[in-house]
């Protein structure tokens, strides 16, 4: 066994870590060994680590100051090493005198703790049984955005024991972060108090990234309600003697062509209804894997080519037909898709609980005038009876049956709606809700006719829907 001299203080004996172990102090310990070797028999609270450079790069940095680090390994040569070079980093990093060979207390056995995958973690929330969600960001990013029913414990604190009082007997725990980091050092500190927490792989960026499909009806053309879990985007699957119309796609483009072919369809179209700003518009790429035809509104400018949509254009999906409407106001080109006469794609002209906000471009005052008129001139013309399917939800709508929609009839009982033209104006114009994150870059990308940036898709997304006037 050869180790550094400068590694030589960094040494602790067996009955230190079950001191450290017995005590209340900030600790983590790694296990370096090989996944096997720790399954068979590992230090009770110690973790699995794997000390390579995307560790060195992701992990490290984000382990609080001030936690003791103690490394394992088989004869304390490797976790001497690492404990000198985690330790020239500034972490309080020691290592296991003699590795396992060295220790002479009860060992437990037990595969390494895992990561949840985001479709993994859905899965579990919809499921009824007991868990718990622990998000370890700082609270003015809890605040910023977080999944619905997470509770927020910083990272530095999971160490301390009246927050464990807070996870313990509430059933499976899960840590979340940005990109699953920080989680991951708080399911490392979560197991030295026996519990055995997963980290959410990718993070809220991941999480961002999840689509999940619901009927809204089979009666005559069937529509699939597709949402973007973490993002609250809304798009639509709609089918008709087997061919599909996809409405306001979104990444991953892969998840359409699967919803819709469980449904016995082939996507022969793909519509926008506007110009986005929150996230990246999949309707070139769905297109293209599909080999559908792409038609986008004649008044939003984009810069590439497509079928161009105008007032009053009609598409045919089998026995359905779909007509353009005209509503400026959210965008300058904003259009509303009516299907059979039954139904109303809205985009982000109306919502379930409140209307698109204007300002996303200048001259707010302009377009909420148009939204207005919009509103009230063509959408609210339409019978009460009419189904209003929009392009997101906020956190306070609640679905049915899985699925957000609602009705031009309820539609007309929001406060919003209400209102006469100047004061709606007025009350628009004045909106304080913050702009999408990222949302300039998000335009160019959607208006260009430059290839997608697929790999940062997830990265420009992450964050709230901020797309109505109160983005609640």
């Amino acid at each position: 066994m050869n180790i550094g001299h400068g590694s030589v203080g960094l040494a602790i004996g067996a009955d230190e870590l079950e001191t450290d172990l017995a005590g209340d102090g900030p600790i983590l310990v790694f296990d370096l060994r090989l996944a096997d070797e720790y399954s068979r028999g590992h230090v009770k609270g110690s973790v699995h680590a794997v000390c390579d450079t995307q560790a060195k790069e992701t992990i490290m940095p984000k382990i609080p100051k001030g936690v003791k680090i103690i490394l394992i390994d088989t004869d304390g040569s490797h976790s001497a090493q690492t404990a000198q070079m985690m330790s020239a980093y500034g972490l309080d990093a020691h290592y296991l005198r003699g590795g396992m060979t060295g220790w002479n207390g009860p060992v437990i056995e037990g595969g390494p703790q895992a990561v949840v995958e985001p479709e993994a973690l859905l899965e579990a929330m919809g499921s009824g049984k007991d868990m718990v969600v622990v998000d370890v960001r700082q609270p003015d990013e809890f605040e910023e955005f977080s999944i619905p029913g997470s509770i927020n414990i910083p990272l530095p604190d999971l160490f301390k024991k009246e927050n464990i009082v807070r996870i313990q007997g509430k059933g499976r725990v899960f840590t979340v972060c940005t990109h699953g980091n920080r989680s991951m050092v708080g399911a490392f500190a979560l197991a030295r108090s026996g519990i055995d927490a997963l980290s959410l792989a990718g993070g809220l960026v991941g999480w961002g990234q999840v689509l999940q499909s619901h009927v809204v009806t089979r009666e005559g053309p069937v529509i699939i309600q597709v949402e973007k879990t973490g993002k609250g985007c809304l798009s639509y699957i709609v089918g008709s003697e087997g061919q599909a119309v996809v409405i306001d796609p979104v990444y991953p483009v892969e998840k359409y062509l699967e919803f819709a072919s469980r449904e016995g369809l082939e996507i022969k179209k793909v519509l926008d209804t506007h110009h986005h700003a929150d996230h990246v518009s999949a309707a070139r790429d769905l297109a293209s894997v599909s080999g559908a035809r792409l038609h986008m509104s004649r008044y939003e400018g984009y810069d590439f080519e497509s079928e161009v949509l105008v007032d009053g254009a009609t598409i045919l999906v089998g026995r359905s037909e779909i007509t353009a409407l005209h509503t400026p106001g959210h965008t300058a080109g904003s259009l509303s898709f009516v299907l059979d006469g039954r139904f109303v794609f809205t985009g982000d002209v109306l919502f379930v609980d409140d209307v698109g906000r204007p300002d996303l471009r200048s001259s707010a005052g302009k377009f909420a005038a148009e939204l207005y008129a919009s509103l009230h001139q063509k959408i609210l013309a339409m019978p009460d009876e009419t189904v209003v399917l929009p392009a997101h939800h906020g956190s306070r709508a609640k679905p049915a049956g899985g699925v957000f929609l609602t009705t031009i009839g309820d539609a007309r009982m929001l406060d919003m709606l209400g209102m006469d033209q100047e004061k709606f104006v007025q009350t628009v114009v004045s909106s304080t809700v913050p702009k999408p994150m990222n949302y300039e870059k998000i335009i160019r990308i959607n208006k260009s006719r430059e290839e997608v940036p697929v790999c940062e898709v997830p990265d420009l997304e992450v964050g709230p829907n901020r797309c109505s006037t109160s983005a609640a």
